[in-house]
């Protein structure tokens, strides 16, 4: 009994210890790993090119940022699904300014996400001024480049009365 005792507290502490092993551990334990300084600034051209192409309506620059299967989260609205789909909606209209705030960007091997803020104003007919915030998910390709897959963004706009 009394070896029982004395083991389990080294039991506990054991399993303590794996349990409480930082994420990044694992990950690299299990052959995952970090984004490299390499991933990030491709990840950051991938974002400015997106951004550049926007500004500019050059449409096939911009739709080029994007996976094939890319899948685009519209403020209430459908989602819309597929880069083919995309392309074909209607209400593409430039953006006249358009500011991009990255606050976060990680991810592993082949995926990694961008949460940020965004302050567009968009020519529709007229100046619209938008502020959003965006989460995108982007895959790395076979040439190293990163394109977006997912882009879910939001008004923090106040609804109109």
């Amino acid at each position: 009994m009394k070896k029982l005792l004395m083991i389990l507290p080294m039991v506990f502490l054991l399993c303590f210890t794996f349990s409480c092993q930082k994420a990044e551990e694992v990950a690299e334990e299990v052959g995952v790993k970090a984004l490299s300084d390499e991933d990030v600034a491709a990840i950051k051209e991938t974002i400015q090119a997106f951004v550049k192409a926007d500004l500019e309506g050059d449409w096939d620059s911009f739709f080029a940022t994007f996976t094939d299967d890319v899948v685009w989260m519209w403020p209430n609205q459908p989602a819309t699904e597929g880069l083919q789909a995309l392309k074909e909606r209607p209400s593409w209209a430039p953006a006249v300014e358009k500011d991009i705030s990255t606050i976060e960007i990680d991810g592993r091997d082949d995926l990694a996400y961008i949460r940020g803020s965004l302050s567009i104003l968009l020519d529709f007919e007229g100046a619209v001024e938008e502020k959003v915030k965006f989460l995108m998910i982007l895959r790395k390709q076979a040439n190293k480049s990163w394109l977006i897959s997912r882009f879910c963004w939001n008004s923090e706009l106040p609804l109109p009365e």
